[in-house]
């Protein structure tokens, strides 16, 4: 079987890409051909998009076999099982290779790959799994429903995912899984945890040179961990996302969240030198403008440089979808612009300080690179390939990218 024989396409979050290339080597030794669709349904938007896609690649593939998981097939496997050559695997079995075979032995497929364009880019940095599943009870949140509860993997696996990954060049490693700050292994009489899986990865495999965290919970204690970390071994990169999801102690409560305001500032006056990017929700039931204006207020104060902000979605199965006071999407997507305004601001002043600097820079494609603070780089000069890391000098700013130059 040769590698492009089997394509991936994840819709979603990081894991979902890093899980394709898991199920690629689990159904390599199986099928000669397939396409594999890992799906998401944080939102109904992310649902329909996965389904789309997937009717799309059976009319252009009718003689190749379609494997959908993750959590859209989770959640509504109906929308997927009527579409041709396709089979549905489920979160709990998308990594057992029997699910493959059973649902093969159902198709009458066996042709080439007609079409296929959506094949993830290379990247250069590798993507971790250290846990999956989470044992919160947000009330706006489908995927620990449909990932289960958290299970921490040993490190042992994740040190040697490292090794393999330095092996093949990558030397940024980026921490991830569903949430990454509830990683708790028993490892001989005491548990570890996620501050000590970073001290350790970069004890045990010191051809690492960059490490970061994908997303952190703020209600965790190890942010303060981490935080030390950062300030005390330049290999950690310092810059910190956040699973905020709102800046008003009243929504922050109303989605069962475990953190509020003042915590954040006291995590962000514990991070001198780090910067923040935060998600953010928009329009959860009960936000008013009031609400919404406190969460503006906390982004002006401490100024994270980047936020993903997106409109509440109503998931079926969970609180919030039942709750009263639902806001119209209108008016959530016009609070999405807005928080994304002053987060570009707070990033444009946050980019100015740093003209003159020379930063350590992972090199992309295409001479894009990426500072330490996870901020567009484009280099001026020759070609240099990519996973490379090496000392720009930041010269300007265009289109919220620096501008740099390599240091000979």
């Amino acid at each position: 079987m040769q590698e492009e024989n089997i394509k991936s396409l994840s819709f979603g979050c990081r894991l979902n890409a890093l899980e394709c290339e898991k199920i690629k080597n689990v159904l390599a030794p199986h099928v000669d051909t397939a396409i594999i669709v890992n799906s998401c349904s944080v939102t109904a938007e992310a649902e329909r998009q996965s389904a789309q896609s997937v009717r799309r690649i059976s009319r252009e593939n009718p003689n190749v076999p379609i494997f959908v998981t993750g959590c859209g097939a989770t959640r509504n496997p109906e929308l997927f099982e009527k579409i041709p050559n396709t089979v549905v695997i489920s979160n709990a079995d998308k990594l057992n290779p029997q699910s493959y075979i059973d649902g093969l032995a159902k198709l009458n497929t066996n042709g080439e790959i007609v079409s296929f364009v959506h094949e993830t880019p290379e990247l250069s940095k590798q993507f971790i799994q250290i846990q999956n599943g989470c044992n919160h009870k947000c009330t706006y949140c489908v995927t620990r429903l449909l990932r289960g509860p958290a299970v921490s993997f040993p490190y042992d696996e994740i040190l040697a995912d490292a090794r393999a990954a330095v092996k093949r060049g990558f030397f940024e490693i980026v921490i991830t899984g569903v949430d990454s700050a509830s990683y708790a292994y028993k490892m001989g009489d005491k548990f570890i945890f996620i501050s000590d899986v970073c001290k350790m990865l970069l004890r045990d495999v010191p051809e690492i040179r960059r490490l970061r965290i994908s997303s952190l919970d703020p209600a965790s204690p190890e942010i303060f961990k981490i935080i030390d970390l950062i300030h005390n071994d330049k290999r950690m990169m310092p810059h910190l996302h956040l699973s905020m999801q709102s800046g008003s102690n009243t929504i922050l409560s109303a989605m069962l969240r475990r953190h509020n305001a003042d915590l954040v500032r006291k995590i962000v006056a514990a991070a001198n030198g780090i910067t923040f990017s935060w998600d953010i929700i928009c329009g959860f039931p009960g936000e008013t403008d009031e609400l919404f204006n406190e969460t503006l207020d906390l982004v002006a104060e401490v100024k994270p440089i980047k936020i993903h902000a997106f409109p509440y979605s109503p998931r079926p199965g969970t609180v919030g979808a039942t709750m009263p006071n639902q806001i119209p999407r209108n008016i959530s997507k016009k609070r999405v612009h807005k928080i994304t305004e002053l987060a570009d601001k707070n990033m444009a002043d946050f980019m100015a300080t740093c003209i003159g600097k020379t930063v350590s820079c992972l090199v992309e494609n295409n001479n894009i690179a990426r500072t330490p603070d996870d901020i567009d780089v484009v280099i001026v000069g020759a070609l240099i390939p990519p996973r490379t890391i090496c000392d720009i000098k930041l010269t300007g700013i265009k289109n919220g990218q620096f501008i740099g130059e390599k240091i000979l």
